[in-house]
């Protein structure tokens, strides 16, 4: 077992072991790949002190530290010896995969085997076989004729998938039928599917319980830690004295924020409605119990959410560019849902009780039931808007704008992640290439999650960004306010592609402003043959990136997804054009409301929160020029205020250790 280091003993000797390790002769060297970086060793023996210590860690590691392994080898080794469950938490599904896929492999193969490992789903991404079984049975009460078809395909499928997740399937199902056949907390219990042994989310979960290593995301787990649906103890987060890293851990505050709030949409009341009975077809479970209470009630309470969505759209005031419309009065709309929802669950619970104990029916009218009390609740809390700490809005979604839906968020969730994630006994570890502002301490960050108690370490990068990249910016640049300010933008782009043959991102913080720059400079695209990607023309996201990566001269336009998350080593990107500081457009009511919070404190909120958001930003979008040892580039700012305000420093400091030229030319 692990011994503990006492205070002033001395490093631990997972500590020891781990420093020994990534060594430049330790039991790494002999693996052909390895290459000693210091600055891997470092964070590997910072990670293994947090962890011997029961301690908060904040690890900021650059680009190209290889962070991956160095939390890995120590959690691992930890998590073997002790009997502690490593929870390692991703914001993308991109490093997820390259978790499961290489990286625990990996480091199972250097520490000899044995090291088991689990991805954790949402239970609603596995099919229930009893869910199954019963839709199938149902399936003239339950679905149409086309979703009878899907239903029979899902059948076929779930016969043969070896582990019954939605991402196994060949297509898409719809979210009606997969609602209906999907793993539910209800319905799919370890005494009703478990004792099969056939139920694909008992066995992930069986899976998980013996894994001594399990990925999530950042989504699924602050969800799951709010409602400690998978148990855990006062020292734990999702298991009982379990610990957690989170990679991309600069995403947590906005995460957080919205799994720790409500969200509740028209669409999906009507949704939840349908699936027990849908008054236009006729089908649903209640249908096929013929229970005609609870079928007039479900159409009462569909009737209500219309009328209460179009009180809530003709009460609104949506900006010309806006999809949220903040809300600061309680009860702005009367709530005409409450005694149809009371109606319609008392209705279901009435047609349940006729039934029999442990039937499967009678376990998803019960869920039915939760759910519209869950909806009736949701709508009193953001109507009566009693808690002070919160802020609620209206938000439109859809292609046309007319899905509407209702939000609320703590402001601050600092307090509440400090009392949650941070008190003593727990061991978390967070780590990403930018948590900070560019200051040693990550104080902003720190602040920001309620960490401020936690250790913080700052290491550098191993990239010799003196050699391997150069900074311009653009000081003759007008103001954005400026009438000449776009042709400025397609001047200065045009110029700089010219100089590296293209192989650029240019990143835009606006999309409007994006497509009027991209259609003014088509015909320098085609005179040039270079050919212009651009966001939001229908090609997706990864589609977009590797069709870059592969035409050597393209260049890709891009706005908000496009600064971050995206990795383009080699030739093909050698130029990241920002046009704009990245500051953040305060009309979202969070952020409108965060800058509030600061301000009434007597705080300065410009200086205190959009800056250093925009500096981490900014980091993230010049972070993708330079990806290995072997990358070189340039990174042109089109934002002349980095050296003409007194802010700009700050994001001056923020930018790698690289040479920075200042051009002053006009155009020409």
């Amino acid at each position: 077992m692990i011994g503990f280091a006492e205070e002033g003993a001395g490093p631990g000797k997972l500590t020891q072991e781990m420093g020994a390790m990534f060594s430049e002769t330790g039991g790494l060297s002999s693996s052909p790949d390895f290459e000693f970086r210091p600055e891997q060793q470092q964070m590997a023996v910072a990670v293994s002190e947090a962890l011997e210590d029961r301690n908060v860690l904040c690890a900021e590691a650059g680009t190209g530290v290889g962070k991956s392994l160095a939390y890995l080898l120590p959690a691992a080794t930890y998590a073997l010896e002790s009997g502690r469950k490593a929870i390692i938490s991703t914001h993308t599904i991109n490093l997820q995969e390259q978790l499961i896929n290489k990286d625990i492999p990996l480091a199972n193969k250097i520490l000899g085997g044995g090291l088991r490992a689990a991805l954790l789903k949402g239970r609603g991404n596995y099919v229930c076989p009893l869910r199954l079984r019963r839709a199938m049975d149902q399936t003239g009460d339950l679905f149409s004729t086309s979703e009878g078809e899907e239903l029979k395909a899902i059948w076929n499928w779930a016969e043969g998938t070896q582990d019954g997740t939605k991402s196994d399937l060949d297509f898409i199902p719809s979210p009606k039928v997969w609602a209906q056949v999907c793993s539910d907390g209800s319905v799919c219990t370890v005494r009703t599917c478990g004792r099969n042994g056939n139920c694909f989310y008992q066995q992930a979960r069986k899976v998980m319980e013996d894994a001594h290593i399990v990925v999530v995301n950042h989504t699924l787990f602050f969800s799951l830690f709010a409602l400690s649906e998978l148990g855990s103890d006062d020292n734990g987060y999702l298991f009982a004295d379990d610990f957690v890293i989170f990679d991309e851990a600069h995403t947590m505050e906005q995460v957080a924020a919205s799994q720790l709030g409500l969200r509740q949409s028209h669409a999906a009341i009507k949704f939840e409605v349908q699936r027990l009975y849908n008054p236009k077809n006729r089908k649903g479970v209640l249908r096929s119990l013929r229970h005609a209470a609870s079928m007039k009630a479900a159409e009462n309470v569909l009737h209500a959410a219309d009328e209460f969505y179009e009180n809530v759209e003709h009460t609104v005031e949506f900006g010309k560019f806006s999809k949220e419309f903040r809300v600061r009065k309680p009860d702005f709309v009367e709530n005409n849902m409450a005694e149809p929802l009371r109606q319609f669950w008392t209705a279901i619970e009435e047609a349940a009780d006729a039934l029999e104990k442990d039937s499967t029916t009678k376990s998803e009218l019960m869920d039915g039931a939760r759910r519209m009390r869950e909806i009736h609740a949701s709508t009193r809390i953001f109507l009566d808007q009693t808690d002070e700490e919160s802020v609620y809005w209206v938000e439109k979604g859809g292609r046309d704008g007319d899905s509407l839906s209702i939000h609320s968020a703590p402001v601050n969730v600092a307090d509440l992640l400090r009392r949650m994630m941070f008190g003593e006994g727990r061991t978390c570890i967070m780590t990403s290439a930018t948590l900070g502002t560019g200051d040693d301490e990550l104080s902003y960050f720190r602040k920001r999650i309620g960490a401020e108690s936690s250790r913080a370490v700052k290491i550098g990068s191993p990239f010799n960004y003196k050699e391997q990249m150069k900074i311009y910016v653009i000081k003759s640049m007008p103001d954005p306010s400026d009438p000449k300010y776009e042709d400025a933008l397609v001047h200065w782009i045009g110029r700089v592609l010219k100089y590296t043959e293209g192989k650029a991102f240019v990143l835009f913080t606006s999309y409007r402003l994006m497509r009027n720059v991209a259609a003014k400079m088509e015909d320098f695209f085609w005179d040039n043959d270079w050919r212009l990607l651009l966001q939001g023309d229908g090609m997706a996201r990864h589609k977009m990136v590797e069709t870059f990566r592969k035409d050597i001269n393209s260049v890709l336009f891009g706005t908000d997804s496009f600064w971050a998350g995206v990795d383009v080593p080699g030739e093909a990107l050698s130029n990241v054009i920002v046009t704009r500081i990245p500051f953040a457009v305060p009309d979202h009511p969070l952020t409108a409301s965060r800058l509030e919070a600061i301000d009434l404190q007597g705080g300065n909120s410009f200086i205190e929160y959009s800056v250093p958001e925009a500096a981490i930003k900014l980091r993230q979008g010049v972070g993708r020029l330079i990806r290995t040892a072997k990358d070189s580039g340039i990174v042109v700012m089109l934002d002349n205020r980095v050296v003409t305000k007194p802010y700009g420093k700050t994001f001056l400091s923020a930018m790698p250790d690289a040479p920075i030229k200042v051009i002053n030319q006009k155009m020409e």
